[in-house]
């Protein structure tokens, strides 16, 4: 029987679902126009058939000209520079031998690329980094354009890739889509410690042999990093949205267990083809309750900041409309019930043993705080997702979660969490609409009053810190780091230093337009401040020695100056947009959205962006 869900949840799920009535029914119209019309072979001529099956082998040949046989694409963010993403070079095999055992077949729809936010971090390439993601959705688009396909499997793990994956596959809703991912990889150096002789080496306390050794440790083997950041988060995001099969998300690349789940995959997607009983489209999963779900598990788990942006453009490919209020609203109710670095020395291994998502989801349904009522790849309702899968003799089994956590240090009960709200909050003030991502941040922290230090590039910030310019209180703010300035990068070249301020009892804050993502830790930072400074947005008028109020408690991002109206705003000096492909990104810089709209950078995603762009330009049209 469904839970009686938080009267919190289901107001907010109501004014999204009120929001988006319009935008939901156009795509809902759009996915069963496109089943109706023949959403697989079936329309396809001789020629164009012949051409799909031409490189098949003889039986998979045969088996499409037969025309009764069930073809799955697989779409694949396969690369072996990626350590996330290297264990997907074997996954089309195990999937097309998995599809055989059951009379289907498997081809391979096309690859999307996936770049390395670890590997670009502070470098121009970074500029490239936010706009992968529709470049990725496009892929995906056109890896099933090609209408040979009964199904999908997305194979993608980090932190553009699930998101651009999303928005692509939920553009052919009318498909049953399961993600599959490859896991992290096994605990290496500890993450404090990592980030302890990161900052020694800002502070010129260590050389880069002793960093680049201590890195080495930690990113050591194929898998996705083991701290809590975007890419572990996108795989929680498609557990609690019934994405996944059940206990997927942080099995490692090498447990014998993660290939069976592989397996698993592939036979449920030709279990929830639109020929069978259990037809279930990737279009009538993603609704309102999934959303609200997915935000929700954010909270609860002190998830990554990027999806206050990359779950905005989600919905919005499957027509539903939210905003940062939303998320406001529904951390007040989502306690946060893990500690996972960045918001404690624990890994996502560590997580997984004591209890992990299943645990996790558990406790928020049984609170009434997750919707159970939901579509997903399984059937009919998400408790299918409190679980943990087991071999048993070489068979996939599931068994009930922990009944209590095994290490209450990583993950709790709902009846006694971390924090009574979730990690993730919304700042408002003269300077627009920022977040805050609180988890990690102590609460001394939380609040910082101090003169603004301007700049506008992240390198002018760290040879001011490195000239000694930043020995006092203030807050830096790091402007034109929006999706139109220059593709909004990550800013984590800032995280050492900040840190090594905020240690030695200054208090510091940042202020930008730009992104911190999932590994925000203990400096308190306003990030994707709405409108940027590239769309004439108040900080492009922030001027060196104004008083900055930064208060997450009270949710409040103020500034104190009595010409600030008048001024005359700065323009974007630096504009290097060219170099390392930055240049082929000009038209991506035009069209993008503000970041509470997901940062969009596709016109044809447009019609359902009306509540983020006017509530950013001052206008509330939130229910």
């Amino acid at each position: 029987m469904p839970n009686r869900v938080n009267a919190t949840v289901r107001r907010v799920t109501d004014r999204i679902q009120e929001r988006s009535a319009k935008t939901r029914s156009k795509y809902l119209r759009q996915i069963n126009e496109a089943r109706s019309e023949g959403s697989n072979r079936s329309v396809l001529s001789c020629g164009n058939l012949a051409h799909g099956f031409a490189s098949c082998p003889g039986s998979d040949k045969h088996s499409l000209k037969e025309g009764q046989t069930l073809n799955i694409g697989i779409v694949t963010a396969f690369n072996d520079m990626l350590s996330a993403h290297q264990p997907f070079e074997t996954y089309p095999t195990v999937i097309k031998e998995a599809l055989h055992k059951v009379g289907a077949v498997g081809q391979v729809a096309g690859g999307v690329p996936a770049m390395c936010d670890g590997v670009t971090q502070g470098q121009p390439g970074m500029e490239l980094s936010l706009f992968s993601r529709d470049v990725i959705a496009m892929s995906t688009a056109v890896a099933l354009s090609h209408n040979m396909f009964d199904a999908a499997l997305c194979l993608g793990v980090c932190d553009k890739i699930v998101p651009g994956l999303m928005i692509g596959a939920l553009r052919f809703g009318h498909l049953p889509t399961i993600f599959v991912p490859a896991g992290p990889m096994k605990s290496g150096l500890p993450n404090p410690e990592k980030a302890r002789i990161r900052q020694l080496y800002a502070e010129g306390k260590v050389d880069r042999t002793a960093l680049l050794s201590a890195e080495s440790k930690s990113y050591h083997s194929p898998g996705t990093c083991t701290f809590y950041g975007t890419a572990n988060s996108n795989q929680m995001l498609m557990e609690i949205m019934g994405l996944h099969i059940p206990g997927s998300a942080f099995i490692n690349p090498s447990d014998p267990l993660r290939e069976a789940l592989t397996q698993s995959a592939a036979r449920r997607a030709a279990e929830i083809t639109s020929d069978k009983d259990d037809y279930m489209p990737i279009g009538e999963i993603v609704d309102a309750k999934a959303i609200v779900n997915a935000v929700i598990g954010l909270h609860a788990t002190g998830g990554s900041t990027n999806h206050t942006i990359h779950l905005v453009a989600i919905a919005r490919a499957a027509g539903l409309i939210i905003d940062w209020t939303d998320f406001h609203d529904l951390a007040a109710v989502a306690p946060l019930l893990c500690r996972v670095y960045p918001n404690g020395p624990a890994d996502v291994n560590h997580f997984h043993a004591a209890g992990g998502l299943g645990f996790i989801i558990r406790e928020l349904l049984d609170a009434g705080i997750l919707h159970e009522d939901v579509n997903t790849v399984m059937g009919r309702g998400l408790r299918a997702y409190a679980s943990q899968p087991f071999l048993d003799e070489g068979r996939l089994i599931w068994k009930p979660v922990l009944e209590e956590t095994a290490d209450p240090n990583i993950v709790r009960p709902f009846s006694e969490p971390f924090s009574q709200d979730g990690g993730l909050k919304l700042l408002e003030g003269p300077l627009g609409r920022s977040v805050i991502k609180i988890s990690a941040v102590k609460p001394e922290n939380q609040k910082v009053s101090a003169p603004a230090v301007v700049f506008e590039h992240q390198d002018e910030f760290m040879a001011a810190f490195e000239a000694g310019e930043l020995e006092r209180d203030f807050i830096a703010v790091l402007r034109f780091q929006g999706p139109r300035a220059n593709g909004m990068p990550e800013l984590h070249k800032l995280t050492p230093p900040l840190g090594s301020l905020q240690d030695r009892g200054f208090k510091v804050a940042l202020v930008t337009d730009g992104r911190m993502s999932g590994a925000s830790g203990k400096v308190p930072a306003a990030i994707h401040l709405s409108p940027e400074a590239a769309s004439g947005g108040a900080i492009a008028r922030v001027q060196n020695g104004d008083p900055i109020t930064l208060d997450a408690q009270a949710g409040t991002l103020t500034l104190e100056a009595k010409d600030f109206e008048s001024r005359t705003p700065a323009q974007q000096v630096d504009k290097t947009n060219s170099g390392m492909g930055r240049e082929l990104f000009e038209g991506f810089r035009q069209l993008a959205g503000p970041a509470e709209a997901g940062a969009l950078s596709i016109p044809g995603l447009g019609d359902a962006a009306s509540s983020a762009e006017e509530r950013v330009t001052g206008e509330t049209v939130s229910a």
